[in-house]
């Protein structure tokens, strides 16, 4: 039986290792902007923080029934409310319209962030690609502080635009005697997809997808592009902008021509089924790694990622190495860490 120190020791280095190789990608949710309870909220905070924004009083409540019945927190409960129909319902907009106003005052400390995205941008990589589950711009304040090139799908300033042909851009300047002159990358790309979208981002029903500043309102007779956490996700990611957006995750973890070595997923605890069955096709492959960090997962999902033999988990009760059961860790899951090792 290996002793918890020697597991500990082994777990730190093959983290390091997998972190430092390349074809790196980055999955991260709600947890890597948390940042001790002095960022954005989790996932089963939501509701305490929205449900007085909720302006329908008989809705409000309808969603509180359904948790006080036992709905396992603000996904579930809008889920048993979804009649499952092609249009939008009423509890969707509401609560991404709270959810929306809840968020869009924060101003939370770059510091991670930043170190996280300055020491991304001097990998030896041509591209990084970061895939985000979460609605906050913590990334992108963070490029733009640290004078990161980052690349959204976005084009414009005030009012941008939506164009996906913006991830295949590649960004070159002369090097050399200008008689023959040699094209050299402009810096390493970061590549963000929000895959549920974020705060600024609009449909404009004339115009189409659209982006205003984080702070911002849209504009009136616009709907935000911001999925909240029910069932529709599935559904909704198939419209524009989603459908470019999630096309790159799929091929980033299967189809690619070099598609990602390994993900490291932070801070999601891996509650979102579309996003699950895109890993679980991309560990088939037997060139492939996924790291989970977290501080915890549910025995359900501890039970299906920490026994699958190319998958490293890392929680603060307990990790696995490849199926091997070893102790928790103290801090090698957290976002705050792990900006540091990558």
């Amino acid at each position: 039986m290996v002793k918890p120190a020697d597991f500990t020791a082994q777990l730190e280095q093959k983290v390091a290792q997998q972190l430092k190789s390349q074809r790196v990608g980055y999955l991260i949710g709600a947890g890597s902007s948390y940042l001790n309870g002095d960022g954005y909220p989790l996932a089963s905070e939501i509701w305490g923080i929205i449900k007085d924004r909720i302006s329908d009083e008989q809705k409000r409540d309808d969603i509180q029934t359904k948790l006080d019945q036992g709905a396992n927190g603000i996904e579930h409960a809008l889920d048993l409310l979804d009649d499952g129909g092609a249009d939008d319902t009423p509890y969707r907009h509401l609560v991404t319209e709270a959810l929306a106003g809840a968020l869009i005052s924060k101003s939370p400390s770059l510091a991670s962030h930043g170190v996280f995205i300055s020491r991304l941008a001097v990998r030896p990589d041509s591209c990084i690609k970061i895939f985000s589950l979460n609605y906050d711009p913590l990334i992108e304040r963070a490029a733009e502080l640290q004078r990161v090139r980052l690349v959204d799908g976005f084009l414009g300033h005030e009012d941008a635009f939506f164009n996906a042909a913006v991830f295949s851009e590649t960004f070159l300047i002369p090097r050399g005697p200008r008689a023959r002159p040699t094209m050299h990358p402009a810096g390493v790309p970061v590549h963000l997809y929000k895959l549920h979208g974020s705060l600024g981002w609009y449909e404009c029903p004339e115009r189409g997808p659209r982006r205003c500043g984080f702070s911002q309102t849209p504009p009136l007779g616009t709907a935000r592009l911001m999925v909240p956490p029910n069932r529709r996700k599935a559904s909704d990611v198939v419209r524009a902008p989603y459908s470019p957006i999630w096309t790159a995750f799929r091929a980033a973890m299967t189809q690619d021509a070099k598609p990602l070595h390994r993900l490291a997923a932070i801070g999601y605890g891996f509650g979102d089924e579309h996003v699950n069955d895109v890993l679980e096709a991309a560990l088939d492959r037997s060139d492939f790694t996924l790291l989970i960090f977290t501080m915890a997962l549910t025995d359900a999902a501890w039970n299906r990622w920490s026994s699958k033999s190319n998958t490293i988990v890392v929680t603060q009760e307990r990790c696995s190495i490849k199926g091997s059961i070893g102790p928790g860790h103290s801090d090698l899951w957290s976002f705050e860490r792990l900006a540091n090792e990558v």
